[in-house]
């Protein structure tokens, strides 16, 4: 049995030094996927857009910079827990947000209650899911013909 974690948080979008503006953002999991959570942003005007990463790289970003690609998480304050950034890239556009680090642990919390971190691969039941296709399939062939 697959269970999903969601939430809704507001960001800060960080458009320039002089220029940001709050937005609302959806963080989901989904425990078919342990390895990753999902972070869908609103931007006015525009369509939704999704950023999917480890689950492990948002943990670790609350309380020390990380990330190395396209997604990086630091805390915004050297000590303590506070508000964390989340800067985004693709080629050379990119774009920062600031949130609060405590909804951003509400929501890891929750979905360690899901599937506990380190214990993914146990949650990775590539078999299972095989054997239930296998039968739905040919349950179908046995009542199409």
């Amino acid at each position: 049995m697959r269970d999903t974690v969601q939430a809704e948080v507001t960001m800060t979008f960080l458009v320039s030094q002089d220029l940001s503006f709050r937005i609302p953002v959806e963080l989901s999991y989904d425990s078919g996927d342990p390895y990753a959570v999902e972070i869908t942003f609103h931007l006015p005007g525009d369509a939704p857009v999704s950023w999917a990463f480890a689950r492990e790289l948002l943990l670790d970003g609350l309380s020390r910079p990380t990330g190395e690609g396209d997604v990086r998480i630091a805390p915004a304050a050297p000590e303590g827990l506070s508000d964390v950034f989340i800067r985004l890239q693709v080629g050379c556009e990119r774009a920062l947000f600031r949130a609060g680090a405590a909804p951003l642990v509400a929501f890891l919390d929750r979905t360690d209650r899901v599937v506990p971190f380190g214990q993914e691969p146990a949650a990775c039941d590539p078999v299972g899911d095989l054997d239930a296709e296998l039968h739905r399939i040919l349950a179908e062939d046995r009542y199409a013909g």
